[in-house]
């Protein structure tokens, strides 16, 4: 257990720094800038690199909404998710405030105008209303953990499973940045919100329900139509 909670944690740091890292010092750095399809891909390719790296020790979680739908999809064991939620929170943490020292070294740095903290209403970046924020992330994340449990079934290619979650939170955050700069994980929600203070603290409470619900849903409807199917399909033909 020791290996696997420090594999999250630094797991999530990776994420927190890599994703968020992108939106603050490179989306709209003064020509050059990556935009929404970078920080998009940003986001894809620090959970495939950690997948593939850390993966074979924890199962590269790096979100608590990830580790709540497997164990309600029945991969993960309940005894599990406190410790695994901790180091996840805690490894947030730790990637928004190395992102801090770094952001922080410009001058006109201003943690206020963001610090890529997720937002509804007033805040979404599209001023977005509180129930499609909602709907946003409910669905997003039910669908991350659908691929997630799908790209791990035992049925599944072998080897590929990162390659496809990676891609699923790129297109995720594709189609979510505008309406809450794309949370589906509480952890990387809370990192920069812990810094960025006043509404965005206020918020984060919608950005651990609303990604815990759709999370909890993918697993039991998983659970119900797809895991029961496990066993080989019948051999037809000659």
């Amino acid at each position: 257990m020791p290996a696997k909670v420090f594999a999250e944690f630094l797991g999530t740091f990776w994420l927190v720094l890599g994703g968020c890292g992108s939106a603050v010092l490179a989306a709209a750095f003064p020509d050059l800038g990556i935009g929404l399809s970078g920080v998009s891909l940003a986001f894809g390719l620090t959970v495939l690199t950690g997948a593939y790296a850390l993966g074979p020790i924890s199962g590269a979680h790096f979100n608590p909404a990830v580790t709540v739908g497997l164990w309600s999809g029945g991969r993960f064991a309940a005894r599990d998710i406190v410790p695994y939620v901790i180091a996840q929170v805690a490894g947030g943490i730790a990637g928004a405030a190395i992102l801090y020292v770094i952001a922080s070294g410009k001058a006109d740095f201003q943690v206020a105008a963001g610090f890529a903290s997720n937002g509804y209403g007033a805040h979404s970046p599209g001023h977005y209303s509180i129930l499609a924020c909602a709907v946003s992330e409910v669905v997003m994340t039910f669908m991350f953990i659908v691929v997630i449990l799908g790209a791990t079934h035992r049925r599944a290619p072998v080897g590929f499973a990162g390659i496809a979650i990676g891609l699923a939170l790129t297109l995720i955050h594709l189609i979510s940045i505008p309406v809450t700069n794309t949370s589906v994980n509480p952890a990387r929600s809370t990192g920069p919100a812990l810094f960025v203070g006043d509404w965005a603290t206020a918020q984060l409470w919608f950005f651990w329900v609303c990604p815990l619900l759709g999370a909890v849903l993918a697993g039991l409807v998983y659970r119900l139509f797809f895991e029961r199917s496990r066993q080989d399909p019948p051999i037809t033909g000659t």
